[in-house]
């Protein structure tokens, strides 16, 4: 790689900690068929993203008992049972953010969360607090892959583009990332993410 890397940015959720919605319903919904169909018909994750845009959970759970008023109850556990949804930290990951912050690199972090979620997971997970800031999709009212919040992010922590290099677990927020000029790689485990360190010689 002929680029030199100045600016390190992480993702946080599937990539920093684990975050599975099904450990909400676990007792509401023990049935894992009715609870697969829960999740994909009403708690779906494109209702979910747009608490990640910025909507409220009043308005969003309102929305939903309009629509499915016998799942009142579930609806409503979906934000009251979320702490119980981040279950982990990714623990090599984590490891890897903590060595090029004391390799004295400049790491920020982006992510697609409510504002209010992304509380509790700082509060759970101190790391989450390490770097010089994050930008959060429910603040700025953006999402990732849209190519403004990864220009939005840019501006904010005064990140040259061309020496950017973005960490996501998701394949389209990787491409919309570098659509904005960065350089981006695809998350799939520690192992590929220090060999991908390693490409764009950044020490770790």
């Amino acid at each position: 790689m002929n680029a030199e890397i100045n600016h390190i940015v992480f993702d946080i959720g599937n990539v920093l900690i684990r975050w599975d919605p099904e450990l909400a319903f676990l007792e509401q919904i023990p049935d894992q068929n009715e609870r697969t169909w829960f999740l994909e018909n009403v708690c779906s994750m494109d209702w979910n993203l747009e608490q990640d845009r910025g909507r409220s959970w009043v308005d969003a759970e309102e929305l939903l008992i309009r629509q499915f008023p016998e799942h009142a109850v579930n609806i409503r556990t979906y934000r009251k049972n979320w702490p119980m949804m981040i279950y982990s930290e990714i623990s090599d990951s984590v490891a890897i953010l903590k060595s090029l912050l004391a390799n004295d690199h400049d790491v920020t972090m982006l992510t697609n969360f409510a504002c209010d979620t992304l509380e509790i997971a700082r509060a759970k997970y101190d790391f989450l607090n390490l770097s010089r800031g994050v930008t959060v999709s429910g603040d700025v009212k953006l999402l990732k892959p849209d190519v403004e919040i990864y220009r939005h992010h840019a501006k904010t922590f005064d990140l040259a583009p061309a020496n950017t290099l973005f960490i996501d677990d998701s394949e389209k927020n990787v491409t919309g990332a570098k659509k904005a000029g960065w350089h981006s790689v695809q998350f799939l485990n520690a192992k590929t993410l220090k060999a991908d360190l390693e490409r764009f010689r950044v020490d770790h």
